[in-house]
């Protein structure tokens, strides 16, 4: 059989996926304190803390869990990422946001990423990205403890849902002496009665029974884990590699997002750093 030769058409010249569609992917977890970032065939590439230099001293663009100067936060993720990526190639990127953080978060998240010239951006609840990245059945309540160095929240997940959360400005960076590692387990304890005494439904006690997965970097503070299992008489169940969980999930997430119906959303306008 002899195949006929036609001209290529534009669309064919300007696919979305330049190259491949696999061959580029970033799972980034912004945090207060540090930033961490997976990239597709070479794993987690990036952990390091979340400040920039621009000149007239240090600037943390992200503090207690928003973002606060996105240019700053834009010039570190050009500086940390942009030379690691394949070259005429525009990754998915997938950027975990504080459950509590908002609209604004995540639009903020989504202008800082776009230095990275992205194919599309997609945010998701850090807690969901814990959950998937402890190998959690979804289809059942699950509460969800993210103790981080500026920000504390506690979550609770029905089906992948978000169905309840509440949140402190409170991490392991207050820890000093003013700060007591009993006082950052006391501040989740009172955030989970407080849950359990709301909810008309049985999600929040279903979701305890099975055990409260505990993450981020006070999971690995046993000063603050040990009066926390003290204080909670639940049972607790603390995601392995804890500081890292949240982008390790990002990562797993990828594969399936390269389908998620707002792959294709627009845009917010770019910013570049000067």
């Amino acid at each position: 059989m002899t195949g006929i030769d036609r001209p290529r058409t534009t669309a064919a010249r300007h696919r979305p996926w330049p190259l491949c569609r696999r061959c580029s992917g970033i799972a980034l977890d912004m945090g207060s304190a540090r930033t961490r970032a997976w990239i597709a065939g070479r794993g987690v590439v990036v952990d390091v803390p979340t400040v920039t230099f621009p000149g007239s001293g240090a600037v943390h663009p992200i503090q207690r869990g928003s973002i606060i100067d996105t240019l700053e936060c834009a010039r570190m993720l050009q500086r940390l990422l942009a030379h690691r990526l394949p070259r005429f190639t525009r990754p998915m990127v997938i950027v975990t946001a504080p459950v509590l953080g908002g609209v604004a978060y995540r639009t903020q998240a989504r202008t800082a990423v776009d230095v990275l010239r992205p194919h599309s951006v997609l945010t998701v609840p850090g807690a969901r990205a814990i959950a998937v990245a402890a190998g959690a059945d979804l289809s059942r309540p699950l509460m969800v403890v993210d103790i981080g160095a500026h920000l504390t929240e506690v979550v609770l997940l029905d089906d992948g849902d978000i169905t309840d959360a509440r949140r402190t400005a409170l991490g392991t960076s207050d820890l000093d002496d003013t700060t007591t590692p009993s006082e950052i387990a006391g501040a989740v304890a009172s955030m989970l009665t407080a849950m359990l005494r709301q909810d008309r439904s049985s999600l929040s006690v279903d979701a305890v029974h099975r055990g409260i997965l505990l993450a981020g970097g006070g999971a690995l503070r046993p000063e603050i884990t040990a009066p926390l299992t003290e204080q909670l008489d639940m049972p607790l169940r603390v995601v392995p590699a804890p500081h890292t969980a949240s982008v390790r999930g990002a990562a797993k997430l990828l594969q399936a997002a390269h389908t998620h119906p707002s792959a294709s959303g627009p845009l917010p306008p770019a910013v570049r750093p000067r």
